[in-house]
């Protein structure tokens, strides 16, 4: 009897302890996820380029577009967003697809920003890579940067007479939805919260506007380079009058009087001064040829110095000007004008197009506030819109663009003199 008891206590305790081993042995494997799976769930693979074509090194997700009512912006972030710690959204999207390049801004000789398509990405290597930060629907005009983390761009598209304003305080990383823009001018910001375009201006970052009086009947667009100084021209009589205001457009005076045979049919005004303006007066068209001029003062509108004349002999005289005038300056290849950048009092950029050619775009340079200018050697390919930025005299970034070919970005180190090409976007 009592070798019975003892033999059924060994079985229950056998059968205990095998009970008690196979929970142990569950809980252990559900609770030892194997490494390989967790580092799956969280690394990512980003995107590179080596030969530098038609896609860009992306390491983050990009913004969705805040002009289609999302904001960018992320928790804890400041700077004029409209709507109050939105979390940003990816589109899912890695390479920058950007084919037609319509806007450009350098933050430095290495740091800046392109923009097309609906998209924006920055580079931090000279145009070598390029990291996808923005999508949205629509084109981006512009994009201006008072520093590599505070940068702007105006949204909308080519119909449209308002633009929506976003921005960053991060470098792009995210974008906040921060206003609305009343025209297509020049968008410049002199502080975080104060900004200019055409002749509006904003002291709130954006949200509002205030118009600003003109002299009237101006030619092309109106410049205020800051609260007080503004510039403009108007064609009175068969005669060019340029315009200067010193108190933000309450009062005007015509600091410079010329007859001119041809009279402009646009003007395009830069100032990187209180008392700087350059001032591009575009002609006529003709054969493949348009003519342009383009004065500069640093002394307020005192004296005025004849920096450019192109004349044509399909386009006729340069504005302010006969045909028997000389060229200014001589060797010049380009037949019709290109873009315009100015760096500072000194130093302006000016591209020259020349529709005729196999190999349209030129690019000079002057350092002496437009007394002599260099005239690079380079003659590159594409029939579109030039795009132009500089971080200072030497450092110059020259994208071509075309209908059907890729946008290519070429960057220079002395000034224009040699253009080696950095970087070719997406085919349209």
């Amino acid at each position: 009897m009592i070798k019975k008891i003892s033999t059924l206590i060994l079985l229950v305790t056998l059968s205990l302890s095998l009970l008690l081993a196979g929970c142990s042995k569950a809980n252990n494997t559900s609770n030892n996820t194997p490494a390989s799976e967790e580092a799956g769930n969280n690394s990512s693979a980003p995107s590179s380029n080596p030969s530098n074509t038609n896609t860009g090194t992306d390491t983050g997700t990009p913004s969705t577009s805040p002009d289609e009512g999302t904001s960018s912006q992320q928790p804890g972030n400041t700077g004029g967003g409209t709507s109050g710690n939105p979390t940003p959204v990816s589109t899912g999207e890695k390479t920058v697809q950007i084919s037609t390049v319509t806007a450009l801004r350098l933050a430095d000789s290495k740091t800046g920003w392109v923009a097309g398509n609906g998209q924006i990405a920055r580079t931090e290597d000279g145009g070598a890579h390029w990291k996808l930060q923005y999508a949205g629907s629509k084109p981006v005009n512009q994009i201006f940067a008072l520093s590599s983390s505070k940068v702007w761009a105006t949204i909308g598209d080519e119909s449209a007479s308002t633009l929506t304003l976003i921005q960053s305080t991060n470098g792009g990383k995210t974008w906040a939805k921060a206003g609305t823009v009343p025209n297509r001018g020049y968008l410049h910001f002199t502080s975080d919260k104060t900004a200019f375009s055409g002749d509006a201006m904003t002291k709130d970052g954006g949200k509002t506007w205030t118009t600003l009086q003109t002299p009237g009947k101006e030619i092309g667009e109106v410049y205020f380079h800051d609260i007080n100084n503004g510039w403009a021209v108007q064609m009175v009589n068969g005669k060019m009058l340029f315009m200067h205001t010193a108190s933000g457009g309450k009062t005007w005076d015509t600091v410079m009087t010329r007859s001119t045979e041809e009279a402009p049919n646009n003007v395009i005004i830069r100032s990187t001064a209180a008392n700087d303006a350059w001032i591009e007066l575009i002609g006529g068209s003709g054969m493949s040829q348009t003519s342009y001029s383009l004065f500069h003062t640093t002394d307020g509108g005192k004296t005025w110095l004849p920096a450019i004349v192109k004349n044509g002999a399909g386009s006729g005289p340069a504005p302010g000007f006969t045909m028997n005038d000389p060229k200014v300056p001589s060797g010049m290849t380009s037949s019709s004008p290109g873009t315009l950048y100015v760096v500072n009092s000194q130093t302006a950029i000016m591209g020259g197009q020349c529709q005729a050619c196999d190999k349209p775009n030129t690019l000079m340079e002057t350092k002496d506030g437009g007394k002599h200018w260099m005239i690079s050697k380079a003659e590159l390919t594409g029939y579109g819109t030039q795009v132009i930025g500089a971080s200072d005299a030497s450092h110059i970034w020259f994208i071509t663009t075309d209908h059907t070919d890729p946008s290519v970005l070429y960057t220079s180190t002395d000034g224009g003199k040699t253009l080696h090409k950095v970087y070719t976007f997406k085919k349209p």
